[in-house]
């Protein structure tokens, strides 16, 4: 089961592009704003609003590709 998904991992690096790993930046931010968010109580919902909207933003396109790649067919 890990080695599959290591080769799955290994598929996906090597068809992405400096655009996935970017969207990949972004969505790790985004969660890891949220879960640590030192902001003042007033500011917080703001926040944590836009982090989940930048996550769900990027990690769609993710999931996307990532099934693309899982469930294809090879050759």
């Amino acid at each position: 089961m890990i080695e599959k998904l290591l080769k799955l991992g290994d598929r996906y690096a090597s068809e992405s592009t400096w655009k996935d790993f970017a969207l990949v930046k972004f969505c790790l931010f985004a969660m890891g704003l949220a879960a640590g968010t030192q902001v003042p109580e007033k500011h917080k919902k703001t926040v944590i609003g836009a982090s989940a909207a930048v996550f769900t933003a990027t990690y769609i396109p993710l999931m996307a590709k990532l099934f693309r790649i899982a469930f294809r067919k090879e050759a």
